[in-house]
């Protein structure tokens, strides 16, 4: 790996989270805005509790709410980190790879966090195709992201043995 035979493949892991993340952003966005929407209906059933701070989604069950939050700002902070990600690799050096590897395993934790609620939500049931939608790719990202961060390490290990340049 001396001529940098990890670069395309850690280049297309970020183009694939990228777009990953865009649709993870478009249908939490979607599913924020009709709770919204729907919510004030819904909830005047409710107690007083759950009806004066309700993360009550109309659809879905008692983990939805929790799920499309944090998709929600998954998804921002990964098309963030894939955006920044492309351009550090591009770059291939040491200190670029160094603020990939930090800015993508920030992300990481902020989807797997998101994943287990969407784990949790599986478990209850009873969700409508989108939120399984969204659920599958929170679960499929996961994955994506969790192998580009060990590309971007294989990155650094290359980098360093082979001198890639750049300041440390």
């Amino acid at each position: 790996m001396a001529s940098g035979a990890g670069q395309p493949a850690t280049f297309f892991l970020f183009f694939i989270n990228l777009v990953l993340f865009l649709i993870i952003t478009i249908i939490a966005s979607w599913a924020v805005n009709h709770g919204i929407d729907d919510t004030h209906q819904q909830a005047s059933v409710l107690s007083i509790p759950a009806r004066i701070f309700p993360i009550y989604y109309p659809f879905g069950n008692m983990a939805t709410g929790y799920v499309v939050i944090l998709s929600l700002l998954a998804g921002v902070l990964g098309l963030a980190t894939s955006l920044t990600g492309i351009y550090n690799v591009s770059q291939w050096n040491a200190s670029n790879l160094y603020a990939a590897s930090a800015s993508s395993l920030l992300s990481w934790t902020l989807t797997l966090f998101a994943m287990g609620f969407a784990c949790k939500e599986i478990e209850i049931g009873w969700t409508g195709n989108t939120l399984r939608v969204l659920e599958t790719i929170l679960i499929v990202v996961t994955g994506t992201q969790l192998f580009g961060m060990i590309a971007i390490h294989a990155g650094i290990e290359e980098v360093s043995r082979y001198g890639g340049g750049g300041r440390v």
